[in-house]
């Protein structure tokens, strides 16, 4: 069994005891419990259910993991003979999600 959620900007197809990486949940500490209730289609045993945007009454829940970061992005901007310079950098910060269980 497997389903595809939306997790607010990025869809995911999970299985139950898949680990995967949200998008910062910043009120969610480890051991807490998540639902997804944006679910575009579960598939059980050749039977697809598909969701037109998304499936009434399915959810899928997880458990929180932890909080980690992504590989810091550096951006580097100039301008030749203007002596204008910029250099920023962004490290993205993720929420580690165990899926529990999928429910129609």
């Amino acid at each position: 069994m497997y389903a595809v959620i939306n997790d607010r900007s990025r869809q995911h197809t999970v299985r139950s005891g898949d680990v995967i990486l949200c998008d910062l949940l910043a009120d969610k500490a480890p051991g807490d419990e998540v639902t997804f209730d944006q679910i575009r289609l579960v598939s059980h045993e050749g039977d697809v259910k598909l969701g037109l945007p998304f499936l009434d009454g399915a959810r899928v829940t997880g458990k929180v993991l932890g909080e980690e970061k992504a590989e810091k992005l550096v951006f580097f901007r100039f301008k030749r003979r203007k002596n204008v310079r910029r250099k920023q950098g962004h490290r993205q910060r993720y929420t580690r999600v165990e899926i529990t269980g999928i429910e129609v």
